[in-house]
């Protein structure tokens, strides 16, 4: 099955996580704007970074963003 990504889910996963979008900037060297781009579906995350945030905040890579089933 195929899959398009829907909307960015990073915000919730952090707040699950108990971490803030600034913390999450410090704690992978990144400028806090990038996090918010993610955040705010103005940028898709690269495969490398999305393993790293799931890393950081202790989620899967799948549930960083909606995933839409495609026929």
């Amino acid at each position: 099955m195929k899959f398009e990504l829907g909307r960015c889910l990073l915000n919730e996963r952090l707040m699950e996580s108990g971490k803030s979008a600034e913390w999450l900037a410090k704690d992978l060297l990144f400028k806090p704007e990038r996090v918010y781009d993610f955040m705010e579906n103005k940028r898709v995350m690269p495969l490398k970074i999305a393993i790293s945030i799931a890393d950081s905040i202790g989620c899967d890579v799948r549930d960083l963003y909606e995933l839409i089933p495609r026929e």
